[in-house]
C-alpha cells in the first residue's frame, strides 16, 4: 500500500498570517503601509487617527484617486499590486510599495473596513474583511479617496497581541514612521490624532519648513543647506552646525529616491566630515536626500524596504563626505587656513597714479617738570610724622612671668622646654616641636597621608591586603546613581529654582514621551512645565548639578529613555538615574583635596554594590601585598 503524500499547499489564510509576521510587526507597520499607499495614490492630504496607540483602531484617510470595485477587492489578494508587472520593473521603482503583501497581511491579522471611490464614479465601494475572510462587499456613497479602518490588530493571534509594548512606545514608533514619510513629501499635508487629540498638523510646505514643523524652530536655525549634483548622484538637504552635536537624540535621516533608508556606511561619511570639529562620541543632525538612477540600487532586500544596496557605494561615500566638508567650509564652521601675520610689516596699497606725500611729524608731548601730584595747593609738602621707636618696643622681651629678658635672648626652638610652633598654627596645622638632635640627624619623619591622587584620575590608598586604586569618575557615578535611584523610589528630592526658565523644544515623538515622564523628572528634582506645541519650560533643577546645561541634560535623559523602548517603571528610573549620574559625576583630571578623596571613598563603600558602576564597569582594583613584593624582586 502506497504511503500518503505529505507535502501540500498552505491555505491562503495561513500563508497570509506567515507573511504578516514579517510585514506587520506592530501598529506602526500598519500605519506605514497604509500611508505609503496613500502617497502612491497621489493624495495631497492624509489623516491618521489612532485609538490606544493603534491596537484598538487605526484609521487612515486620504484624498487620492481611489479604487474601482474590482480593484478594491483584488487589493486584498496576496501578491496583488498595481506597481509592477514584470521583473524589469523591480529596477525602475518610483513607488513605495511593490510586493503586494501589505493589505493581505493586514487583513489576515485584523478586522479591516475599506471605503473608496474614484472621481469618475458616482458611488463608492465598502469591503469588510476579518482574518482573511470576506464578510461583505457593498456599494455606498463616500468621498473621493480611500478610508482604511483597521480594528483589533492581532485579534486572532493572541501571542502577538500580548507582546505589544506599552501605548507610549507603540505611539512613538507610529510617529517615527509618519515623520519619515512627511519629511520626504512636504507637498502633502499630514494630520495625526491620538484618542481624538491632535498631535501633528503640518500643511503643504517646503522641506526646510517641514523640518521646523516637526522638530522645532531651534533645530531649523542650526542647519546648513547641502546641494550637489554629479553624474552618479544628486544630494540635497541639510546638515547641522558643529554646535548642534549631541551624544544621543540627534535627528539623522537618509532618503533615496523618496524612500527612507538606514545606511551606517553613509552615516560614517557624514561623521568623517566633522572630524576634529565635534567629539567622537557625538552626532550632528542631518536630513539628506539622494537621487540616483533606480537601476543602480536594489530596494528589494527586506520587506521593510529600509535596507538599500548601492552599486556605486564607495564613490557616493566620497562625494557625500566632500559635499558636507564643503558646506562646513563655506559657512566657516570648519577652521580655515590662517597664516601668521603678527610680525609682518604693514604695507599700504596705493593706486597706480597716486602721489606719495611724506608722513606728518608726530606730535611732541609737553612736560611740566615742576608738577608734584603729592603737593597740596597753598600748603607745604607732606612731612612724615616722627615715631618713638623706643616706646614702641618697650617690654617686648618680657616673659610670661613678668621678668625682663633681653630681646636678643628670646628662646628658640627646643630651648628650656619652651615650644615655638609654626605660623600655620592659626590654620590648625601646628607642627610638633623639633629637638636639636632630630634636626641634626635629619631623621624627622614626614607626615603620612591616607590617600594620593594619581594623574587626576585615580585615588591610591593603602589597605590591610595591599594597595587600592579607585577610579574617581566611576566611583562618583556609582555614588550619584545610588542617590538618584533612592530619590526616585521615595518620590522626593531637592529642587533648585532657576532665575530664568530655560525653554526646551521637542519633536512630536519626544513630546509624547516627555509627557509620560514628567512625574519621574519631578522625582529627580526637575520642575518642568508643558507649554504646548512641543515646548517645555525648565523652571527648576536638582540641587548639586550646577554647571550643567539643564536642557541638554533633559534631552539626554529623554533620548536614553526612548532608546530603551518599552520597559518597566523601575527600568526607566534606572535609565534616568544613570544618565544623571554620568552627566553630574566629577570628570577625569579634576584635582581633589584630601578631604574630598576620603569622603568619596567613604560614600562609595556605603553603596550597595561599590565594586562596579551600574553598567558593569569596575570602580576600583586592589593590588595585594604579594604582587607589590614581586615587583621588588
Amino acid at each position: 500500500m502506497a504511503s500518503e503524500d505529505l507535502i501540500h499547499l498552505l491555505p491562503d489564510s495561513v500563508a497570509n498570517q506567515i507573511a504578516a509576521g514579517e510585514v506587520i510587526q506592530r501598529p506602526a507597520s500598519v500605519v506605514k503601509e497604509l500611508v505609503e499607499n496613500s502617497v502612491d495614490a497621489g493624495a495631497t492630504s492624509i489623516q491618521v487617527r489612532l485609538t490606544d496607540a493603534g491596537r484598538t483602531n487605526i484609521q487612515v484617510i486620504d484624498n487620492g484617486k481611489g479604487m474601482s470595485e474590482t480593484d478594491a477587492r483584488m487589493a486584498f489578494e496576496r501578491h496583488a499590486t498595481s506597481k509592477i508587472s514584470n521583473p524589469s520593473d523591480l529596477f525602475a521603482l518610483h513607488t513605495f510599495g511593490f510586493r503586494g503583501e501589505a493589505l493581505a497581511s493586514i487583513a489576515a491579522v485584523a478586522q479591516v473596513e475599506l471605503r473608496t471611490r474614484r472621481e469618475e464614479d458616482e458611488l463608492g465601494t465598502v469591503i469588510r474583511i476579518a482574518g482573511s475572510k470576506l464578510e461583505s462587499q457593498e456599494v455606498e456613497m463616500c468621498p473621493v479617496g480611500t478610508n482604511f479602518q483597521v480594528k483589533n490588530l492581532f485579534f486572532n493571534v493572541p501571542a502577538r497581541r500580548k507582546f505589544l509594548k506599552s501605548d507610549q512606545t507603540e505611539m512613538n514608533n507610529v510617529l517615527a514612521e509618519i515623520e519619515r514619510i512627511a519629511l520626504v513629501h512636504p507637498e502633502i499635508s499630514f494630520a495625526v490624532y491620538r484618542n481624538e487629540v491632535e498631535l501633528i498638523n503640518v500643511p503643504q510646505t517646503t522641506t526646510r519648513q517641514r523640518i521646523q514643523h516637526l522638530f522645532g524652530k531651534k533645530l531649523g536655525q542650526e542647519l546648513l543647506p547641502v546641494d550637489v549634483e554629479t553624474t552618479l548622484v544628486k544630494i540635497t538637504g541639510c546638515v547641522g552646525i558643529p554646535e548642534s552635536a549631541r551624544k544621543k537624540g540627534a535627528h539623522c535621516f537618509f532618503f533615496v529616491n523618496g524612500r527612507y533608508m538606514r545606511h551606517p556606511y553613509f552615516h560614517k561619511a557624514v561623521m568623517e566630515a566633522y572630524a576634529h570639529l565635534i567629539p567622537a562620541s557625538e552626532q550632528v543632525p542631518y536630513f539628506l536626500y539622494f537621487t540616483v538612477d533606480p537601476s543602480r540600487i536594489d530596494v528589494n532586500i527586506h520587506p521593510t524596504k529600509t535596507e538599500i544596496k548601492f552599486e556605486d557605494e564607495q564613490a557616493i561615500w566620497q562625494i557625500l563626505m566632500a559635499s558636507v566638508r564643503e558646506v562646513l567650509g563655506r559657512s566657516n564652521a570648519a577652521p580655515s587656513i590662517d597664516f601668521d601675520v603678527a610680525d609682518c610689516p604693514d604695507i599700504p596699497l596705493f593706486a597706480a597714479n597716486a602721489t606719495t606725500t611724506p608722513p606728518a611729524a608726530p606730535p611732541m608731548p609737553k612736560l611740566d617738570n615742576s608738577y608734584n601730584p603729592f603737593r597740596q595747593s597753598g600748603q607745604d609738602s607732606y612731612k612724615r610724622q616722627a615715631i618713638d621707636w623706643d616706646k614702641l618696643y618697650k617690654g617686648i622681651g618680657k616673659s610670661t612671668l613678668g621678668d625682663e629678658v633681653p630681646f636678643d635672648d628670646v628662646p628658640t626652638e627646643g630651648a628650656a622646654g619652651i615650644e615655638v610652633h609654626s605660623l600655620n598654627e592659626t590654620n590648625g596645622f601646628a607642627l610638633p616641636p623639633v629637638s636639636e638632635d632630630e634636626t641634626i640627624s635629619g631623621s624627622v619623619e614626614a607626615s603620612v597621608t591616607d590617600c594620593y591622587q594619581y594623574k587626576g584620575r585615580y585615588i591610591v590608598t593603602s589597605m590591610k591586603s595591599g594597595l587600592m586604586m579607585v577610579d574617581q569618575h566611576r566611583a562618583h557615578i556609582r555614588i550619584l546613581y545610588h542617590r538618584y535611584i533612592t530619590q526616585l523610589s521615595r518620590q522626593r528630592s531637592t529642587s533648585q529654582g532657576m532665575l530664568f526658565p530655560e525653554m526646551l523644544s521637542l519633536s512630536v515623538s519626544q513630546a509624547v514621551a516627555m509627557e509620560h515622564l514628567l512625574d519621574d523628572f519631578g522625582s529627580l528634582g526637575f520642575d518642568i512645565t508643558n507649554m504646548g506645541g512641543g515646548s517645555f519650560a525648565i523652571q527648576g533643577i536638582p540641587a548639586g548639578i550646577e554647571g550643567l546645561t539643564p536642557s541638554a541634560l533633559v534631552e539626554h535623559i529623554l533620548a536614553d529613555a526612548i532608546e530603551r523602548g518599552d520597559v518597566s517603571k523601575e527600568e526607566i528610573h534606572r535609565t534616568m538615574a544613570l544618565t544623571m549620574a554620568r552627566s553630574a559625576a566629577i570628570v577625569m583630571g579634576q584635582v581633589l583635596t584630601m578631604e574630598e578623596m576620603t569622603r568619596l571613598i567613604d560614600e562609595l563603600f556605603a553603596c550597595d554594590v561599590p565594586a562596579y558602576t551600574p553598567d558593569g564597569k569596575k570602580t576600583f582594583i586592589i593590588i595585594d601585598e604579594d604582587e607589590v613584593s614581586k615587583r621588588f624582586r
